[in-house]
């Protein structure tokens, strides 16, 4: 079967950085699905895996990606959720092999039936950042128990990006919260507005005197998406006492006894945590992506695809590495057929 793959970690202006391999097609055991890809989306953590991580021992390649919409084909004997024939779509696992191949093996556990709504590029756009954004929200900050004495409020940084996109949607659907989220370029205000947002400041300025002049309760809830460690004083400064405060980003060092005085608590958030080590609450990502998809269907919630990159293949995935590596992406890009 055609795939994508790389040999060992490389700039992506490299030849080599990806390339397009042949590769055997797997065959699923246990509870495993074997899907037909249809179209697969781009992340951040694509592309840092890539800049890092060679192939395991004993693998010649690495395969990436992990969002993907596609056909069950072949069931493992303990499949009991999906059949041949069902469409679906999900996230994966990290330390699998990834979607940027014709066929791909898939715990179903962590697989949710595709919206009927949206086409395949549509919906591969949604998995990994709708799990992310569910996680955070209502797993890690909890934004349906209110601070005490606050009226709900939640902060989200750097609201343009593809997790940004579907977290402004489900706060708005699934909470009473007013969203604030930022946004610097005129197209990502605009994006971010359209996602829901009530409120957008600007985060290449001061965010506490944004805030305040907003003339809302101090946000409980922080949700910061990206560059973490330059808005972690400023957002200290503007939490509520007692806030919740969710990152995703790798911030390095910083100074966590500045959420001391007010009792601020850190939640980290990492969608592969359940596959990794086999949480007892694995399916729950199955839920999660059901859940979701019906909220698609009902209108309640939009695709946050913003970009098809064309056919999957190398010189495309190429290109959607160098687009998210260079920091000008909004939403999510999609590659689509091969």
């Amino acid at each position: 079967m055609r795939a994508i793959g790389y040999q060992k970690p490389l700039p992506i202006t490299e030849t080599a950085a990806l390339v397009d391999i042949d590769i055997p097609k797997p065959k699923p055991k246990g509870r495993d699905l074997l899907v037909e890809i249809k179209a697969v989306s781009v992340n951040p953590v694509d592309t840092k895996v890539r800049q890092k991580m060679p192939p395991k021992t004993g693998e010649e390649w690495k395969i990436l990606g992990w969002d993907a919409a596609g056909v069950v084909v072949e069931t493992g004997r303990d499949a009991e959720l999906f059949k041949v024939g069902d469409e679906v779509f999900y996230a994966g696992a990290f330390d699998r092999s990834g979607s940027n191949a014709e066929f791909q093996l898939v715990d179903e556990q962590l697989v949710g039936q595709k919206p009927k709504s949206l086409n395949w590029a549509e919906a591969a756009a949604l998995p990994l950042t709708t799990l992310t954004a569910w996680e955070v929200l209502f797993d890690r900050l909890n934004i349906n128990m209110p601070v005490a004495g606050m009226k709900p409020v939640i902060l989200i940084i750097g609201g343009g990006g593809g997790v940004s996109s579907i977290a402004i949607q489900l706060a708005r659907q699934l909470s009473n919260a007013t969203v604030i989220a930022t946004a610097s370029r005129p197209e990502s205000r605009e994006w971010v507005t359209e996602m829901g947002a009530h409120y957008v400041i600007d985060h290449s300025q001061p965010l506490p005197a944004q805030i305040e002049a907003l003339h809302l309760d101090a946000p409980s809830f922080v949700f910061s998406t990206t560059h973490t460690a330059q808005h972690f004083a400023e957002s200290a400064e503007l939490m509520a006492p007692q806030g919740r405060f969710a990152l995703i980003d790798e911030p390095g060092n910083i100074d966590i006894a500045l959420f001391q005085a007010k009792s601020l608590s850190l939640h980290y958030e990492f969608m592969f945590t359940r596959s990794m080590f086999k949480t007892a609450d694995l399916s729950e990502q199955h839920r999660i992506l059901n859940r979701v998809s019906r909220l698609v269907d009902e209108g309640r919630i939009r695709t946050t695809l913003a970009k098809n990159g064309g056919v999957i293949n190398a010189a495309h995935l190429k290109q959607a590495h160098q687009f998210i590596e260079d920091g000008h992406a909004r939403g999510k890009i999609v590659l689509e057929g091969f």
